[in-house]
C-alpha cells in the first residue's frame, strides 16, 4: 500500500524574512536580498557582497548556552522546523514519534566553526581546538539536534548533495511516507556559509557576480548580462505527513507532494551538460512519479542561480520535457531576490512552488534588463503573476551533476 503525502508546516528564515508570511510578501513584492557583508570583513575579498539574513535573534528559539555551542546554519534549522511543527500543531505532542523522523541537508554544514577552529589551531595550537568543534561542524548535527528537541525516533539522517541536498532530503521524506516506513517527517535543509573562506572559494572559481557596486541587482537569473550567482544563507523546513495521518489529527492541509525525480548528470564536477540532460530525466521523472500531466504545471520554480551556463542548460532541458507547454507556464527563479542558499535552497524554494499553487500569484524574477535570446521563457521579469497554478516544480542541481525535482499540488480542502 501507498500513501498520500501532504505538507501540514512551513518554516522559514532567510534573507528577505525570518519567517513565512514576511518572506512571501517579500517575494511577492519583488524585494533584493542582497547587501554588503556585514558578517566580517570583506574589504580585501574580490566579492564584497551577499544575501545575510538579517535580524535573525536565535534566543528566540535555542537559550544562550545551546546559541553558543550551535553552528548558525543549525540555529537556522532549528528556527525553521520550530516554525514549521508550531504551524502543523505538532509541537509537544506527535502522536507517533518511533513513526516521525527528521531528515534535513546542508551542502557545507558548519562551515563558519570550521574556519574559527582552524584559526586557533594555526596560531595559538591544539589545546585550543574547541571540544565541541566536531559536533558543531558536521552536516548532520541538525537533523540530530532537531530530534532530541522534539522526541523524534524515526529515520533520521542529513542529506549532503551541494546545492541538491535539501531537495533531496524533502524527496526521501517524502518516499519513505508513501511507502509506509514513516508516518511523519521533518524535513528540508540550512546553510550558514557567508565566510570569508567560502566568499573567496566561490569568487575564485568565478561563480559569483562580482557586481560590488551594485549588490541589488547582481543576481539576475536568464538576464543576458548575468554574471554569476550571490551567496546566501537561510534555512527553510517543512512538515509532512501521510494524508491518513494528518486527517486523523485534523491538521491543517497545505499540499500535496506529488512526484520526486533524481539523477546524476555524469558529466562534469561543476558544469551541466549543455542540453541540460540530468536535469530532463530528474524533471520528467517527477512527472512520471506523481504520474503528471504536464500540461496541469503551472509553475517551475528554476534552479536558475544566474550563471551563464546553467540557465541557458535549464531552459534547454525545460523546452525538450515540456515541448510547446513550456511557453505556457511561468519558469522563474527566487533566486534573484534570495540568492543562492546552497544547501538549502531546494527547500525553500519548494516551499515557494507550494505557495505559489495556494495563492494564485507567482513571485517575479527581478532584474531583468537585458533579455537572453538562448532564455526566452516566461521567468515573470520584474513583477508578480497572479495565475492560478494547479502543480508546481521545483528544480534543485548541485555541484557533482546532483539533480532533483520535487512536484507540489495545490489542496482544495
Amino acid at each position: 500500500m501507498t500513501h498520500r503525502v501532504v505538507v501540514t508546516g512551513l518554516g522559514l528564515v532567510t534573507p528577505v524574512g525570518n519567517d513565512v508570511d514576511s518572506t512571501w510578501r517579500a517575494l511577492l513584492d519583488g524585494k533584493p536580498g542582497a547587501a554588503p557583508i556585514t558578517k566580517f570583513d570583506a574589504s580585501n575579498q574580490r566579492v564584497r557582497f551577499a544575501c545575510e539574513v538579517k535580524g535573525f535573534d536565535p534566543l528566540q528559539y535555542i537559550d544562550r548556552k545551546e546559541a553558543r555551542r550551535y553552528d548558525l546554519f543549525a540555529q537556522l534549522a532549528l528556527a525553521a522546523a520550530h516554525q514549521a511543527i508550531t504551524q502543523a500543531g505538532l509541537e509537544g505532542q506527535f502522536p507517533s514519534p518511533d513513526r516521525t523522523g527528521v531528515v534535513i541537508g546542508s551542502g557545507i554544514g558548519g562551515m563558519q566553526t570550521y574556519e574559527d577552529n582552524c584559526s586557533l589551531y594555526l596560531t595559538k595550537g591544539p589545546d585550543r581546538v574547541s571540544p565541541f568543534f566536531v559536533p558543531m561542524f558536521i552536516p548532520d548535527i541538525a537533523a540530530g539536534l532537531v530530534s532530541i528537541r522534539y522526541g523524534l525516533k524515526g529515520p533520521n539522517f542529513a542529506t549532503v548533495s551541494a546545492c541538491a541536498s535539501s531537495a533531496h532530503a524533502i524527496g526521501e521524506s517524502f518516499s519513505m511516507i508513501r511507502q509506509g516506513s514513516a508516518d511523519a517527517m521533518v524535513t528540508g535543509g540550512s546553510e550558514g556559509a557567508i565566510t570569508g573562506l567560502t566568499v573567496a572559494a566561490f569568487a575564485n572559481m568565478k561563480a559569483l557576480s562580482t557586481r560590488n557596486d551594485s549588490p541589488e541587482t547582481a543576481s539576475r537569473p536568464f538576464d543576458k548580462d548575468r554574471d554569476g550567482f550571490v551567496l546566501g544563507d537561510g534555512g527553510a523546513m517543512v512538515v509532512l505527513e501521510s494524508l491518513e495521518h494528518a486527517e486523523r489529527r485534523g491538521a491543517r492541509i497545505l499540499g500535496e507532494v506529488l512526484g520526486y525525480g533524481s539523477s546524476a548528470d555524469a558529466y562534469h564536477i561543476t558544469s551541466p551538460a549543455e542540453s541540460g540532460e540530468g536535469a530532463q530525466r530528474a524533471m520528467t521523472s517527477a512527472l512520471e512519479d506523481g504520474r503528471i500531466d504536464i500540461k496541469d504545471v503551472g509553475y517551475i520554480n528554476a534552479h536558475g542561480t544566474s550563471t551563464p551556463q546553467g540557465d541557458i542548460a535549464e531552459t534547454r532541458a525545460v523546452k525538450a520535457v515540456f515541448g510547446e507547454q513550456a511557453r505556457k507556464l511561468v519558469f522563474g527563479s527566487t533566486k534573484s531576490m534570495t540568492g543562492h542558499l546552497l544547501g538549502g535552497a531546494g527547500a525553500l524554494e519548494f516551499i515557494v512552488s507550494l505557495l505559489a499553487s495556494n495563492c494564485g500569484a507567482i513571485p517575479p524574477t527581478i532584474n531583468q534588463f537585458t533579455p537572453d535570446p538562448e532564455c526566452d521563457l516566461d521567468s515573470a521579469p520584474n513583477k508578480r503573476v497572479e495565475r492560478r497554478v494547479d502543480v508546481a516544480l521545483s528544480n534543485s542541481f548541485g555541484f557533482g551533476g546532483h539533480n532533483v525535482t520535487l512536484a507540489v499540488r495545490r489542496w482544495d480542502a
